[in-house]
């Protein structure tokens, strides 16, 4: 690892006009997909049933598709979820039927097809709670960046945490646009996902800022520049690191773990590529431009009591 760092000499703000660019072109289609397109919410936030059912043999999805379909149920998703034999179905609101009623419903319509049927699990979510949800979980990420805020400014310097909020904002969005672009299914899972990002990113801003507050207060020669530069290549094998450890696990997780996590993984996935560029770029870039400096790291000189009256 220190071999690594004596060796690597990449002068990565150099590039920062390109990055600017490039961050730039991801936000902008990511906020025009949310006005225009806007989220798939799932049925944790729109109301709706969940119902999971497990057969005696190998399920066929296509058939209870149609089941379900010449039962009138509108919007129905079916799919697989741990084996073959397991059956998650989520149904939205219908017309002809309460959403409270509509888990049983469907349980007994699949096992008057199919006597092996068994029930696992059923839940109802009225739109009511939905919206709830939706609120609740815009509130929580914004009181995670506003207490993230806070933190950096007592720990480092106001520019830091103001460089450490603009990649986490920048991170959610470019996030929150790859479900819009893509149309994913966004749910609870996929919220809880989201705040795991915002964490795994700020530990990674946390890091390049610590290497970047000892640089200043250690090298007495140096501009900002240099010494940003210099904090990023002492730290960027541990970034490169930690980063490839976790996407490895979450890779396993969305081509093994099933549809029930696939939306989860694919957040984390996407998280982790952006949050490691913004921790070289963006937040640094952030500071640099707000003209952090050694003068604004260095603690306070405390006058000493009775200075005034020192004798020349």
């Amino acid at each position: 690892m220190q071999i690594l760092n004596k060796k690597t000499q990449i002068d990565f703000l150099k590039l920062r006009k390109i990055a600017i660019v490039l961050s730039a072109i991801l936000l902008i289609a990511s906020i025009t997909s949310l006005v225009t397109k806007g989220l798939n919410f799932g049925l944790d936030f729109t109301g709706g049933t969940s119902v999971e059912i497990k057969y005696g043999d190998t399920a066929d999805l296509p058939k209870v598709r149609k089941q379900l379909e010449d039962a009138n149920y509108q919007g129905a998703v079916v799919q697989n979820f741990g084996t073959s034999r397991d059956v998650k179905i989520r149904i939205p609101d219908q017309d002809f039927i309460e959403g409270d009623k509509i888990g049983a419903a469907v349980i007994d319509l699949l096992q008057s097809n199919d006597p092996t049927v068994e029930e696992k699990f059923k839940g109802y979510v009225g739109p009511v709670v939905g919206e709830e949800l939706k609120e609740q979980g815009a509130m929580a990420m914004l009181v995670a960046l506003i207490c993230i805020m806070i933190y950096v400014a007592l720990r480092f310097e106001w520019k830091f945490s103001l460089g450490s909020v603009a990649a986490l904002a920048h991170d959610v969005i470019i996030t929150l646009g790859f479900f819009s672009i893509t149309q994913m299914e966004f749910d609870l899972t996929v919220l809880a996902a989201l705040l795991a990002v915002i964490g795994y990113s700020l530990n990674d801003t946390i890091v390049v800022f610590d290497r970047i507050r000892e640089n200043f207060l250690k090298l007495r020669k140096g501009t900002s520049y240099e010494v940003i530069n210099k904090s990023l290549n002492q730290t960027l094998a541990r970034t490169l690191m930690t980063s490839f450890t976790t996407l490895l696990v979450l890779l396993a997780l969305f081509f093994f773990g099933g549809e029930t996590i696939h939306a989860f993984a694919s957040a984390l996935i996407v998280g982790v590529f952006i949050g490691t560029y913004s921790s070289i770029y963006v937040a640094s870039i952030v500071a640099l431009a707000l003209g952090v400096k050694k003068e604004d790291l260095m603690p306070p000189e405390v006058e000493k009591e009775g200075a005034e009256f020192d004798l020349p």
